[in-house]
């Protein structure tokens, strides 16, 4: 299958567990794939008919910067659930969600999730 990869995308939101976070906000950074036939796109060379990559980033932005949710797991799911009911070309998302500045005493690059969702039907 094909996909469109959105890579390493930053923003800033204020999801966590603790109010601290909640309150100060941090870095997350995402990465999206979206499985999607772009066998039509490469023909026809028209926008069209394929998911506007910008749309979805914006969708995702908008996500992580304006909503608000204690775990990271929430923050994917209503990702992959908003794209997909948007983009009805997409048959598959995967998504990541790092978050480099955990409140968790250690050394570590970030903690993640990764969530793998289909269109239903």
């Amino acid at each position: 299958m094909d996909k469109i990869i959105m890579k390493n995308l930053c923003f800033y939101g204020y999801h966590g567990v603790l109010p601290e976070e909640n309150k100060l906000g941090q870095k997350f950074f995402i990465d999206v794939e979206l499985y999607v036939n772009l066998k039509t796109a490469g023909i026809s060379d028209d926008v069209e008919d394929t998911v506007n990559y910008a749309e979805a980033y914006a969708i995702v932005k908008e996500i992580t910067e304006n909503q608000q949710y204690k775990l990271i797991e929430a923050l994917a799911e209503n990702i992959a659930d908003t794209i997909l009911n948007k983009f009805q070309t997409v048959e598959e998302i995967e998504i990541q969600v790092r978050k480099p500045e955990a409140p968790v005493k250690g050394i570590y690059d970030y903690f993640a999730v990764e969530i793998r969702r289909k269109r239903n039907g």
